[in-house]
């Protein structure tokens, strides 16, 4: 990638600005069409949302929950704690497929540099 990138630089010798090839570019701004991708998260926090999980007190409740539920003894009270996690597990899902989705991006990119 080296190659593919130019920097404008000022009087001073600031960079002030930058050049890329046009493949380069076109890589960058389709990633940037990509709605799925997680832009402005550095590798570091893309790693940590794609490993997250539940806090242990609300893994513990969901548990005993489901085994009340498998035997038929979910209060109104529980029932809606019981969809309340399921839907934050549901989003959880979600957001840690596209922190690996984009790191997977990412890598290929730099493989491709």
């Amino acid at each position: 990638m080296s190659d593919s990138v130019q920097y404008v630089t000022n009087a001073q010798g600031d960079k002030v600005g930058v050049l890329l090839d046009l493949e380069t570019y076109q890589q960058l701004t389709n990633l940037s069409l990509d709605s799925e991708l997680l832009i402005g998260l550095s590798l570091d926090e893309l790693q940590a949302l794609a490993e997250s999980s539940l806090f242990t007190r609300e893994q513990i409740q969901l548990q005993e929950l489901l085994i009340k539920n498998s035997e038929n003894n979910l209060s109104n009270e529980e029932t809606e704690t019981l969809d309340r996690l399921l839907a934050q597990i549901d989003q959880l899902n979600i957001i840690k497929t596209r922190a690996r989705y984009t790191l997977n991006i990412f890598r290929d990119q730099q493989k491709l540099a």
